[in-house]
């Protein structure tokens, strides 16, 4: 495998960057020099540098000198087509894709869009905290499919669709949309093809439309493969929109890009509508040329490389939650960079935690309750192994100090 630069700290800090730069939660006071030594393991960004054949491309674009308004040429959809074709068994076709500014705005034009205003939108918490933003701001209704914990042994759990409770939301003609996160955060489930068939088949059945959100599709640290929803077959296609960027993979989330699939004409035609009316058509220079980089030989390199570190990071997690908090289960994680941890033996509130840690350990964490539920933190993985075992080092010895 090619040698890539995952070890190599790069300083962040005063960049502008949100997870290095944003301003403390509210009721948390530290000092600049306590600031400065706080490490970030919460937002869903990782502290690798881009990929060299990404950062190449943008130099090249940089080098032409003017800025003006985006087209995206061909050579954009052909790196998508190709890319989920070979890669992942998903035939896309250039007339379904629409582009915009990434996946949640994605996600909010295609609500706006296919859900009339009062209709339930379906999803499966726990879940991305975007996810019920974008269904209540669109004037919907959030409708919980709660997800099944099982446990695995070894301190070790994951998650099941319920499809019983599926069903039954499915069935009430008043939830238009199945909002599916494939792979799950922060679950970190990678939901097999049989699993997405059996709800997707519920979907239709019941003439829900199914939005399957797959922006981290290519974190797969545990190894197995990520089925597209719209891989199983032509009624799948037919029943969903599939919603993709590179962008959370290769993290350029800055570049603001990412593509929304629908070989539904009709579906396709109301949500870029939806895109004009909200001008959320326009990308910037650089991030189509970023995604025709990214979804090449050397890209699929890179991921490797990166996989490889976030799967040593997590089982270095995993290993000293066993060995010194054992009382803190650990999810399994088959997919994302974004571990869920079970902090209910704190009997404290995710966001107390969040603060504690913060405050006293200057490790900062996110709390479950963004997510849907209040007993759990979630923790970034995707940092360079160095700072990421001092921030294990602090984030232990700060629960340890809450479970006294």
């Amino acid at each position: 495998m090619e040698k890539f630069d995952f070890e190599n700290l790069i300083d962040r800090r005063g960049s502008g960057c949100y997870k290095w730069d944003a301003d403390l939660p509210e009721g948390v006071e530290l000092s600049c020099e306590e600031r400065a030594d706080v490490i970030p393991l919460w937002v869903a960004d990782m502290d690798f540098a881009v990929a060299p054949c990404v950062l190449d491309a943008m130099r090249a674009r940089l080098e032409h000198g003017v800025f003006g308004y985006v087209k995206p040429m061909p050579e954009f959809y052909d790196a998508i087509i190709r890319w989920f074709k070979d890669r992942h068994g998903a035939c896309f076709a250039r007339e379904w894709m629409l582009y915009t500014t990434g996946v949640v705005p994605a996600i909010s034009a295609c609500i706006k869009a296919l859900a009339p205003q009062g209709s339930g939108v379906i999803i499966q918490t726990p879940v991305y905290n975007c996810f019920f933003s974008s269904v209540t701001n669109n004037g919907c209704r959030v409708v919980a499919s709660p997800l099944v914990r099982r446990d695995l042994g070894h301190g070790l759990f994951t998650y099941d669709m319920d499809f019983d409770d599926l069903e039954k939301k499915c069935a009430d003609p008043q939830n238009k949309i199945l909002l599916l996160c494939n792979p799950h955060n922060p679950a970190g489930r990678l939901w097999s093809a049989e699993e997405l068939r059996r709800a997707g088949e519920i979907a239709m059945r019941n003439g829900v439309i199914v939005i399957s959100d797959e922006i981290h599709c290519e974190i797969i640290p545990g190894g197995k493969p990520y089925t597209p929803f719209a891989s199983l077959g032509e009624d799948f296609v037919q029943g969903s929109v599939t919603l993709i960027s590179p962008s959370k993979s290769f993290n350029f989330a800055g570049l603001k890009i990412s593509c929304i699939v629908s070989e539904n004409a009709v579906w396709r035609g109301k949500i870029d509508r939806v895109l004009n009316i909200y001008e959320i058509c326009d990308v910037n220079p650089f991030g189509p040329v970023a995604v025709q980089a990214a979804y090449s030989s050397e890209g699929a390199r890179w991921l490797e490389g990166m996989n490889a570190t976030v799967r040593r990071n997590y089982d270095a997690l995993l290993a000293a939650f066993r060995d010194q908090l054992p009382c803190l289960p650990v999810a399994e994680l088959q997919a994302t960079y974004l571990v869920w941890v079970d902090t209910s033996a704190l009997k404290m509130q995710s966001a107390r935690i969040e603060c504690e840690l913060l405050e006293k350990e200057h490790v900062w964490v996110n709390a479950g309750s963004m997510y849907g539920d209040d007993n759990f933190i979630r923790i970034n993985v995707a940092c360079q192994p160095q700072m990421f075992n001092e921030g294990l080092a602090r984030l232990l010895s700060g629960l340890k100090r809450l479970l006294k």
